[in-house]
Protein backbone atom coordinates (compact mmCIF):
# COMPACT_ATOMS: atom_id res chain seq x y z
CA UNK A 1 0.00 0.00 0.00
CA UNK A 2 3.13 2.25 0.69
CA UNK A 3 4.86 1.54 -2.51
CA UNK A 4 1.45 2.26 -4.26
CA UNK A 5 0.97 5.18 -2.51
CA UNK A 6 4.70 6.41 -3.54
CA UNK A 7 4.43 5.52 -6.60
CA UNK A 8 1.24 7.90 -7.40
CA UNK A 9 3.21 10.71 -6.01
CA UNK A 10 5.69 10.04 -8.15
CA UNK A 11 3.25 10.08 -11.12
CA UNK A 12 1.78 13.23 -10.01
CA UNK A 13 5.22 14.68 -9.59
CA UNK A 14 6.30 13.49 -13.35
CA UNK A 15 3.24 15.46 -14.50
CA UNK A 16 3.90 18.77 -12.95
CA UNK A 17 7.36 18.38 -14.48
CA UNK A 18 6.13 17.76 -17.59
CA UNK A 19 4.13 21.30 -18.00
CA UNK A 20 7.25 23.35 -17.52
CA UNK A 21 7.99 24.41 -21.07
CA UNK A 22 10.71 22.56 -23.27
CA UNK A 23 13.26 25.08 -23.21
CA UNK A 24 13.46 24.66 -19.20
CA UNK A 25 13.24 21.10 -19.41
CA UNK A 26 16.64 20.89 -21.99
CA UNK A 27 18.07 22.96 -19.61
CA UNK A 28 17.82 20.43 -17.10
CA UNK A 29 18.59 17.21 -19.41
CA UNK A 30 22.17 18.87 -19.96
CA UNK A 31 22.51 19.18 -16.40
CA UNK A 32 21.44 15.75 -16.10
CA UNK A 33 23.73 14.58 -18.33
CA UNK A 34 26.60 15.80 -16.62
CA UNK A 35 25.38 14.28 -13.78
CA UNK A 36 24.76 10.80 -14.87
CA UNK A 37 27.84 10.90 -17.15
CA UNK A 38 30.47 12.50 -15.11
CA UNK A 39 29.41 12.04 -11.94
CA UNK A 40 27.31 9.32 -11.81
CA UNK A 41 28.46 6.99 -14.17
CA UNK A 42 24.81 5.52 -14.78
CA UNK A 43 25.84 2.15 -16.43
CA UNK A 44 27.93 3.45 -18.19
CA UNK A 45 30.08 0.54 -18.05
CA UNK A 46 27.24 -1.26 -19.82
CA UNK A 47 27.11 0.78 -22.51
CA UNK A 48 30.69 0.78 -22.91
CA UNK A 49 31.08 -2.80 -22.90
CA UNK A 50 28.13 -3.13 -25.11
CA UNK A 51 29.45 -0.25 -27.61
CA UNK A 52 32.83 -2.21 -28.08
CA UNK A 53 31.46 -5.78 -28.56
CA UNK A 54 28.63 -4.28 -31.32
CA UNK A 55 31.38 -2.08 -33.20
CA UNK A 56 35.39 -3.99 -32.64
CA UNK A 57 36.26 -2.56 -36.15
CA UNK A 58 35.78 0.81 -34.62
CA UNK A 59 38.49 3.00 -32.66
CA UNK A 60 38.60 3.17 -28.46
CA UNK A 61 38.09 6.91 -29.06
CA UNK A 62 35.20 6.54 -32.13
CA UNK A 63 33.58 4.43 -29.39
CA UNK A 64 34.01 6.96 -26.92
CA UNK A 65 32.42 9.22 -28.99
CA UNK A 66 29.48 7.67 -29.52
CA UNK A 67 29.17 6.61 -25.97
CA UNK A 68 29.15 11.05 -24.93
CA UNK A 69 26.92 11.24 -27.36
CA UNK A 70 24.14 8.50 -26.31
CA UNK A 71 23.86 9.85 -22.80
CA UNK A 72 23.86 13.10 -23.91
CA UNK A 73 20.54 12.39 -25.87
CA UNK A 74 19.46 9.89 -23.08
CA UNK A 75 18.79 12.89 -21.14
CA UNK A 76 17.27 14.58 -23.36
CA UNK A 77 15.02 11.42 -24.28
CA UNK A 78 14.22 11.28 -20.46
CA UNK A 79 12.95 14.79 -20.36
CA UNK A 80 10.99 14.83 -23.51
CA UNK A 81 9.64 11.43 -22.16
CA UNK A 82 8.24 13.37 -19.16
CA UNK A 83 6.88 16.01 -21.33
CA UNK A 84 4.86 13.75 -23.38
CA UNK A 85 2.60 13.19 -20.31
CA UNK A 86 0.76 16.63 -21.13
CA UNK A 87 1.94 17.41 -24.26
CA UNK A 88 -1.32 18.55 -26.73
CA UNK A 89 -2.33 17.13 -30.67
CA UNK A 90 -0.74 20.23 -31.85
CA UNK A 91 2.61 20.33 -30.25
CA UNK A 92 3.24 16.62 -30.92
CA UNK A 93 2.28 17.19 -34.88
CA UNK A 94 4.64 19.76 -34.72
CA UNK A 95 7.57 17.50 -33.51
CA UNK A 96 7.27 14.16 -34.81
CA UNK A 97 6.33 14.25 -38.72
CA UNK A 98 5.21 11.10 -40.68
CA UNK A 99 7.12 11.58 -44.19
CA UNK A 100 4.87 9.11 -45.96
CA UNK A 101 1.03 8.51 -44.01
CA UNK A 102 -0.37 7.42 -47.86
CA UNK A 103 1.88 3.90 -47.48
CA UNK A 104 -0.59 3.24 -44.51
CA UNK A 105 -3.87 3.88 -46.86
CA UNK A 106 -2.21 1.92 -50.02
CA UNK A 107 -1.92 -1.32 -47.78
CA UNK A 108 -5.61 -0.61 -45.93
CA UNK A 109 -6.94 -0.23 -49.48
CA UNK A 110 -6.12 -3.43 -50.55
CA UNK A 111 -7.65 -5.04 -47.67
CA UNK A 112 -4.31 -5.52 -45.49
CA UNK A 113 -3.67 -4.86 -41.99
CA UNK A 114 -0.42 -4.35 -40.93
CA UNK A 115 2.01 -4.79 -37.98
CA UNK A 116 5.35 -2.27 -37.62
CA UNK A 117 8.26 -3.45 -35.98
CA UNK A 118 9.78 -0.50 -34.24
CA UNK A 119 13.32 -0.55 -31.87
CA UNK A 120 14.23 1.21 -28.99
CA UNK A 121 15.46 4.37 -31.04
CA UNK A 122 14.83 7.72 -30.97
CA UNK A 123 11.97 8.84 -29.18
CA UNK A 124 9.43 6.50 -29.55
CA UNK A 125 7.67 7.75 -26.82
CA UNK A 126 6.66 10.70 -29.07
CA UNK A 127 5.93 8.96 -31.83
CA UNK A 128 3.49 6.48 -29.36
CA UNK A 129 1.14 9.79 -29.25
CA UNK A 130 1.62 10.79 -32.51
CA UNK A 131 0.53 7.31 -33.69
CA UNK A 132 -2.69 7.52 -31.91
CA UNK A 133 -3.96 10.04 -34.23
CA UNK A 134 -2.33 8.80 -37.48
CA UNK A 135 -5.45 6.87 -39.32
CA UNK A 136 -8.96 6.25 -38.44
CA UNK A 137 -7.88 2.89 -38.35
CA UNK A 138 -7.58 0.77 -35.13
CA UNK A 139 -4.32 1.39 -33.76
CA UNK A 140 -2.59 -1.21 -31.17
CA UNK A 141 0.39 -0.43 -29.57
CA UNK A 142 2.05 -3.80 -27.66
CA UNK A 143 3.63 -3.45 -24.26
CA UNK A 144 5.71 -5.09 -22.08
CA UNK A 145 4.73 -4.93 -17.92
CA UNK A 146 6.53 -3.53 -15.74
CA UNK A 147 7.02 -4.66 -11.75
CA UNK A 148 5.46 -1.49 -10.52
CA UNK A 149 1.97 -1.34 -12.16
CA UNK A 150 0.77 2.38 -10.67
CA UNK A 151 4.07 3.30 -13.13
CA UNK A 152 3.12 1.00 -15.99
CA UNK A 153 -0.75 1.85 -15.97
CA UNK A 154 -0.04 6.12 -16.11
CA UNK A 155 2.50 5.44 -19.79
CA UNK A 156 -0.28 3.60 -20.97
CA UNK A 157 -2.63 6.38 -20.48
CA UNK A 158 -0.64 8.59 -22.05
CA UNK A 159 0.49 6.83 -24.64
CA UNK A 160 -3.03 5.73 -25.33
CA UNK A 161 -4.65 9.52 -24.97
CA UNK A 162 -4.94 9.97 -28.49
CA UNK A 163 -6.61 7.24 -29.83
CA UNK A 164 -4.37 4.10 -29.57
CA UNK A 165 -5.10 0.99 -27.78
CA UNK A 166 -2.45 -0.60 -25.46
CA UNK A 167 -2.26 -4.26 -25.45
CA UNK A 168 0.18 -6.60 -23.25
CA UNK A 169 2.61 -8.72 -24.58
CA UNK A 170 0.63 -11.81 -24.05
CA UNK A 171 -2.38 -10.60 -25.04
CA UNK A 172 -1.36 -9.63 -28.17
CA UNK A 173 -2.47 -12.60 -30.68
CA UNK A 174 -6.03 -12.98 -28.85
CA UNK A 175 -6.72 -8.98 -29.56
CA UNK A 176 -5.16 -9.47 -33.13
CA UNK A 177 -7.62 -12.69 -33.72
CA UNK A 178 -10.49 -10.57 -32.06
CA UNK A 179 -9.93 -7.78 -34.85
CA UNK A 180 -8.89 -9.77 -37.48
CA UNK A 181 -12.37 -8.84 -39.36
CA UNK A 182 -11.64 -5.19 -39.09
CA UNK A 183 -7.94 -3.19 -40.49
CA UNK A 184 -5.81 -2.66 -37.75
CA UNK A 185 -2.30 -1.31 -37.52
CA UNK A 186 -0.39 -2.94 -34.57
CA UNK A 187 3.50 -1.43 -33.34
CA UNK A 188 5.45 -4.06 -31.53
CA UNK A 189 9.22 -3.41 -30.40
CA UNK A 190 11.11 -5.90 -32.12
CA UNK A 191 14.42 -5.43 -29.97
CA UNK A 192 13.16 -6.36 -26.60
CA UNK A 193 14.60 -9.19 -24.93
CA UNK A 194 12.68 -12.12 -24.44
CA UNK A 195 12.87 -14.14 -20.87
CA UNK A 196 15.17 -16.99 -20.90
CA UNK A 197 12.14 -19.58 -21.88
CA UNK A 198 10.74 -17.30 -24.62
CA UNK A 199 14.34 -17.36 -26.31
CA UNK A 200 14.02 -19.69 -29.08
CA UNK A 201 15.74 -18.09 -31.79
CA UNK A 202 18.99 -16.28 -31.86
CA UNK A 203 20.06 -13.97 -34.75
CA UNK A 204 23.32 -12.18 -35.51
CA UNK A 205 22.87 -8.78 -34.51
CA UNK A 206 25.59 -6.22 -33.91
CA UNK A 207 28.25 -8.75 -34.26
CA UNK A 208 26.66 -10.90 -31.78
CA UNK A 209 24.37 -14.19 -31.23
CA UNK A 210 21.31 -12.24 -29.57
CA UNK A 211 17.92 -13.40 -28.35
CA UNK A 212 14.67 -12.26 -30.21
CA UNK A 213 11.12 -12.07 -30.28
CA UNK A 214 9.20 -13.99 -32.77
CA UNK A 215 6.06 -12.32 -32.31
CA UNK A 216 5.96 -9.92 -35.07
CA UNK A 217 6.72 -13.30 -37.60
CA UNK A 218 3.89 -15.13 -35.51
CA UNK A 219 1.60 -12.64 -35.84
CA UNK A 220 1.68 -11.71 -39.17
CA UNK A 221 1.86 -14.96 -40.41
CA UNK A 222 -0.97 -15.95 -38.62
CA UNK A 223 -3.22 -12.84 -39.17
CA UNK A 224 -1.72 -12.70 -43.03
CA UNK A 225 -0.58 -9.03 -42.30
CA UNK A 226 2.37 -6.36 -44.15
CA UNK A 227 5.27 -5.81 -42.51
CA UNK A 228 6.85 -2.54 -42.43
CA UNK A 229 8.97 -0.75 -39.55
CA UNK A 230 8.30 2.38 -38.11
CA UNK A 231 11.49 4.67 -38.67
CA UNK A 232 12.08 7.37 -36.51
CA UNK A 233 14.82 10.15 -37.51
CA UNK A 234 16.01 12.98 -34.91
CA UNK A 235 15.92 16.55 -37.27
CA UNK A 236 16.94 18.85 -34.44
CA UNK A 237 16.18 18.92 -30.73
CA UNK A 238 13.02 17.40 -29.56
CA UNK A 239 11.52 17.79 -33.73
CA UNK A 240 11.77 14.17 -35.29
CA UNK A 241 10.49 12.64 -38.44
CA UNK A 242 9.10 8.93 -39.31
CA UNK A 243 8.85 7.01 -41.98
CA UNK A 244 7.42 3.65 -42.21
CA UNK A 245 9.52 1.46 -44.47
CA UNK A 246 7.75 -1.70 -46.09
CA UNK A 247 10.03 -4.81 -45.23
CA UNK A 248 7.29 -8.07 -46.05
CA UNK A 249 4.22 -7.87 -48.19
CA UNK A 250 3.48 -11.38 -48.51
CA UNK A 251 4.47 -13.07 -45.29
CA UNK A 252 3.27 -17.02 -45.92
CA UNK A 253 6.03 -16.98 -49.03
CA UNK A 254 8.25 -16.79 -46.49
CA UNK A 255 10.71 -19.12 -44.83
CA UNK A 256 11.08 -19.76 -40.90
CA UNK A 257 12.89 -16.73 -39.31
CA UNK A 258 13.07 -14.98 -42.81
CA UNK A 259 10.67 -11.86 -41.35
CA UNK A 260 12.77 -12.14 -38.16
CA UNK A 261 15.76 -11.29 -39.88
CA UNK A 262 14.34 -9.12 -41.79
CA UNK A 263 13.45 -6.61 -39.55
CA UNK A 264 16.39 -7.26 -37.17
CA UNK A 265 18.53 -6.73 -40.05
CA UNK A 266 16.59 -3.05 -41.22
CA UNK A 267 17.23 -2.40 -37.22
CA UNK A 268 21.02 -3.17 -37.22
CA UNK A 269 21.16 -1.17 -40.84
CA UNK A 270 19.18 1.87 -39.05
CA UNK A 271 21.77 1.80 -35.37
CA UNK A 272 24.93 1.47 -37.40
CA UNK A 273 23.78 4.74 -39.55
CA UNK A 274 23.59 7.19 -36.05
CA UNK A 275 24.52 4.11 -33.25
CA UNK A 276 24.32 7.11 -30.46
CA UNK A 277 20.48 7.30 -30.55
CA UNK A 278 19.83 3.41 -29.70
CA UNK A 279 19.30 2.46 -26.04
CA UNK A 280 22.60 1.35 -25.43
CA UNK A 281 22.27 1.27 -21.38
CA UNK A 282 19.75 -1.87 -21.70
CA UNK A 283 21.50 -5.09 -20.85
CA UNK A 284 20.21 -6.21 -24.10
CA UNK A 285 22.56 -9.49 -24.36
CA UNK A 286 22.62 -11.16 -20.96
CA UNK A 287 20.93 -14.09 -22.68
CA UNK A 288 23.58 -16.06 -24.32
CA UNK A 289 22.69 -19.19 -26.43
CA UNK A 290 24.33 -22.26 -24.10
CA UNK A 291 22.02 -20.52 -21.47
CA UNK A 292 19.25 -21.70 -23.42
CA UNK A 293 18.03 -25.49 -23.56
Amino acid sequence: MIKKGLSRLGTFFLYLVSLLPFWFLYLVADLLFVILYYIVGYRRNVVRGNLQNSFPEKSAEERKTIEKKYFKYMADLMMETIKSVSMSKKSVQRRMVCTNPELLEHYFSQGKSIIAAAGHYANWEMACLSFGFLTDKRRMIVYKPQSNEVFTDFFNKTRSRFGATMISMRQTLRKMIEYKNELTITVLASDQTPTREDAKYFSTFLNQPTAVFLGVEKLTKVVDCVVIFYRIDLVKRGHYTYTFVPLVEDPKNTKPYEITEIHVKYLESLIKEKPEYWLWSHRRWKIKPLDVH
